[in-house]
């Protein structure tokens, strides 16, 4: 043989273990997908995808579980301190009742005490307007039972005002367009 047979017999044996090894990889391709394919393969697939959706479930459970209680300590925190706004708009007007009453032994005008004290009720209503308290007007408005507490029904004067409110005894107030108390009131029949 000569040389040039030698190489090409070389070459063809390489050829050939290249040929075999390229099958032999297709062959275990194909072995793998079948063995994917098998009910053992989808059984824990769909065991591995069950764990991974029940991990998922259960963080989002904790996570709304963690919101929930943060909310619920928020609420508390509103509750227990909600007044402060309020009281801290009110201190300062019991100061100027505290004054008023030191104040009133040493005042010989009545007419200055009574017009001070109207200063600090003026005062008062402003600081809860503020906080949006306001009156519930009620003379010479109709009844009207969501605003209105009826305590006596009196003859009416005239017929135009008959169904309205004649008198009223105690001040109603709304809190931000909620009635905290109804005005009690005289109504004419």
């Amino acid at each position: 043989m000569t040389q040039e047979n030698l190489e090409q017999e070389e070459k063809e044996l390489e050829t050939g273990m290249e040929q075999d090894e390229t099958s032999a990889d297709a062959d275990v391709n194909t072995s793998d997908a079948v063995a994917e394919d098998t009910p053992e393969a989808m059984l824990e697939k769909a065991l591995a995808q069950v764990e991974e959706y029940k991990d998922k479930y259960l963080r989002q459970v904790a996570e709304f579980d963690n919101y929930r209680k943060r909310v619920m300590k928020e609420k508390a925190e509103l509750i227990k301190n909600g007044g402060e706004r309020v009281v801290t708009a009110i201190l300062p007007i019991i100061d100027d009742f505290e004054r008023a009453r030191d104040n009133m032994d040493k005042m010989e005008d009545v007419n200055a005490v009574k017009e001070g004290v109207e200063l600090i009720i003026e005062k008062f209503l402003n600081a809860l307007k503020h906080e949006g308290v306001e009156k519930i007007d009620a003379v010479g408005q109709p009844f009207d039972v969501d605003y209105h507490e009826a305590i006596a029904t009196v003859p009416a004067p005239s017929d135009d005002m008959k169904g309205k409110v004649l008198d009223c005894v105690q001040t109603g107030y709304m809190l931000k367009d909620k009635v905290i108390r109804h005005a009690k009131v005289a109504v004419a029949k």
